[in-house]
């Protein structure tokens, strides 16, 4: 994988919408696709209202007519959606690939933020602390001497809570 978090080549270069498509977007791609999956399904639908029909009114022959003509829909379907997962194999995989990709540039992004932030808070807390040891307000200050202490303690500054 390439770490310069540009997406892997492939053949929905052109189409910048691929990147970030909704699931109706999805849809449509699908569809457009492999548009002889849903007129299969249509088909069946179809053959299935037809034979209802036929079976309400007693019509016998009709309805293996219908029923016939529903396994006929169900193998085109089959077969258009065998043809279409050949077919567009190689985009799939492509697509897997760049999705990997975004997914490793969005953990490394999201990492990246983290550290920023830590650091951030690092750099406040040692501003904080540097304010507070100024001001004399912070965790340790030297301490006087009085002058008439004894000679030993005078310049020997001792260190006070």
């Amino acid at each position: 994988m390439s770490n310069s978090g540009a997406p892997m080549p492939s053949s929905f270069d052109d189409d910048v919408d691929f990147y970030s498509e909704s699931r109706w977007q999805k849809f449509t791609r699908k569809l457009y696709q492999e548009p002889l999956v849903p007129l299969g399904c249509g088909l069946t639908v179809l053959a299935l209202i037809g034979a209802t029909r036929a079976m309400r009114s007693n019509d016998h022959v009709r309805t293996n007519i219908m029923f016939r003509r529903r396994i006929y829909a169900q193998a085109f379907t089959i077969v258009a959606i065998v043809a279409g997962s050949t077919y567009w194999k190689g985009d799939r995989e492509k697509r897997k690939e760049f999705e990997e990709v975004e997914k490793e540039r969005k953990r490394i992004e999201k990492r990246e933020k983290w550290l920023n932030e830590l650091e951030l808070r690092d750099k406040e807390d040692r501003e904080v602390l540097w304010r507070r040891l100024r001001r004399g307000r912070g965790l340790l200050r030297p301490k006087r001497v009085r002058t008439d202490s004894p000679p030993s303690q005078r310049n020997m500054p001792s260190l006070a809570l």
